[in-house]
């Protein structure tokens, strides 16, 4: 593990966005609800929130953080077809939070999969990224729109 004992605790906030593209159908039957597990949305929710909490169980080496909050928000979405995933997360410490970010829409993503497997296999995770953080001795970073890992918005890259 890094030392940060020698770091300013501030503010730090991490948001993290993925995708479950799925077929038209598959979608159609989330919106009518006639999913066999339940409603996937909000269980997905609940284990985006969870998965967050044990990111430092999941990844080897990441400091466990005391969250202030964490937000996550899955939207159907006809044009991909399928589920966007966003999360926000929040903590006043002396190391970043984007690891509980990007966990929380991958659990979430994952969550949703598992409970709509049943009706289509095909489904695929995309674009689970970083896409924006603030606070620490970095300050704010924001992804380029559309960029996948290049070039930030501000120009700067970490």
């Amino acid at each position: 593990m890094v030392d940060v004992g020698g770091k300013a605790e501030t503010e730090r906030v991490a948001v993290a966005e993925g995708e479950l593209v799925m077929a038209p159908a598959t979608l159609s039957a989330l919106r009518a609800g006639r999913t066999p597990k339940g409603d996937p949305l909000l269980v997905a929710q609940v284990a985006g929130i969870q998965g967050a909490k044990r990111t430092s169980d999941l990844i080897p080496l990441c400091h466990p953080l005391p969250l202030s909050s964490v937000d996550v928000v899955l939207e159907p979405d006809d044009a991909l077809p399928g589920i966007r995933a966003r999360a926000t997360a929040r903590v006043v410490a002396r190391t970043g939070v984007e690891m509980e970010a990007l966990t929380a829409v991958a659990v979430a993503l994952l969550t949703a999969y598992d409970m709509l497997k049943a009706v289509d296999r095909g489904m695929e995770l995309r674009g689970v990224r970083l896409v924006r953080k603030e606070g620490g001795r970095s300050g704010t970073w924001v992804a380029a729109p559309g960029a996948e890992h290049e070039e930030t918005a501000n120009g700067r890259q970490e």
